[in-house]
């Protein structure tokens, strides 16, 4: 996503180091998760997927499509299902 974001529009964070005493998020939750902000709002799954791709010039239309509540509960469900097999992805990617 950072080699998309040709622009500089989105503000990546490590979150896997000492956390931020001023987050309002757990770090746990933080690790679990991904999460994003837009427009003062933290967003987090596929919400905050979407609101990454609507930073992005070439994933905008993504984006906005995911702001239809069917769209999105559909992608947050797709989300769930990767997080559950994440861990086996890294075994692979190794």
């Amino acid at each position: 996503m950072k080699r998309l974001d040709q622009a500089g529009a989105i503000n990546f964070i490590d979150v896997s180091g000492d956390g931020d005493p001023s987050c309002p998020i757990d770090q746990a939750q933080l690790l679990a998760r991904f999460h994003a902000e837009e427009n003062g709002v933290v967003l987090s799954g596929a919400a905050a997927f979407a609101a990454m791709w609507r930073a992005i010039p070439r994933l905008r239309i993504l984006g906005r499509m995911a702001r239809n509540p069917w769209v999105l509960t559909v992608l947050e469900r797709l989300y769930l299902i990767g997080l559950r097999i994440r861990p086996a992805l890294q075994k692979l990617a190794r």
